[in-house]
């Protein structure tokens, strides 16, 4: 059964949604993360992707403390991303109660320290984000482009020892329109040992299920949920 993780994204604190990476689509959905990820728990799911958005753009952690009170509030396993920049903040994550994080801008700017992290704390611990537009790797919150090949920088990561990998298609992201399928179909037939986990796009149960079908071990989980298009009597049938 594919594995469920919803998405907590936080501006200021607060747990918002974007619409294709467009900080000015930002919508607020709880006051409190928390609150958000109690919520989650309750329903009987076990992950949280966790993304500090201030942190993302300013290129540095900004919401800790909200890493920190879910951690230590809840028994979830948190992948958090946003900011990570040296292996100083990544011992910040890590201390304050992250069960992984999730690399991505990271990668294309400094590959060389994403490697090192890699060797240090292992495949398991440390996710490669794939975020990108028509194929091409996006960096700093979306708000760079690149033009760095998203098959390209997948081959070279996975070459390395990366197993795990969070693939957004950002002009999906948001808006409720399904995920790439064909997309994640195309990496699985040519890395099927990998732990791909789609992202953007999903608005339906349906949307899960055909994921599920394809064979993709996870989904990424934030609109659809904070809109009631995925509610909690579907989460926890799929679940059980």
């Amino acid at each position: 059964m594919i594995q469920i993780i919803p998405a907590i994204d936080i501006i200021d604190g607060k747990c918002v949604r974007l619409e294709k990476g467009d900080y000015s689509s930002k919508k607020i959905y709880s006051e409190d993360p928390l609150e958000m990820a109690l919520t989650f728990e309750s329903w009987g799911i076990k992950h949280l992707h966790l993304v500090d958005l201030d942190g993302a753009k300013a290129k540095k952690i900004i919401n800790i403390e909200v890493l920190n009170r879910i951690a230590s509030k809840t028994n979830m396993i948190i992948d958090f991303g946003g900011g990570l920049r040296s292996e100083k903040d990544i011992r910040i994550a890590f201390d304050n109660g992250a069960s992984m994080i999730t690399g991505g801008s990271i990668a294309v700017h400094n590959p060389e320290m994403f490697l090192e992290w890699l060797a240090e704390f292992g495949p398991d611990k440390i996710i490669l984000g794939a975020d990108h537009k028509k194929e091409k790797i996006s960096l700093n919150a979306w708000l760079e482009e690149s033009e760095t090949e998203l098959f390209t920088f997948l081959d070279d990561y996975i070459k390395r020892g990366v197993n795990q990998v969070i693939c957004t298609d950002i002009q999906r992201d948001g808006m409720l329109e399904g995920p790439s399928l064909d997309l994640y179909k195309r990496i699985l037939d040519k890395w099927p040992d990998l732990h791909i986990i789609a992202s953007g796009g999903v608005g339906n149960l349906h949307d899960v299920i055909l994921l599920d079908q394809a064979g993709i071990p996870a989904v990424i989980i934030g609109k659809a949920l904070y809109e009631n298009r995925i509610n909690k009597e579907e989460i926890m049938k799929l679940l059980s």
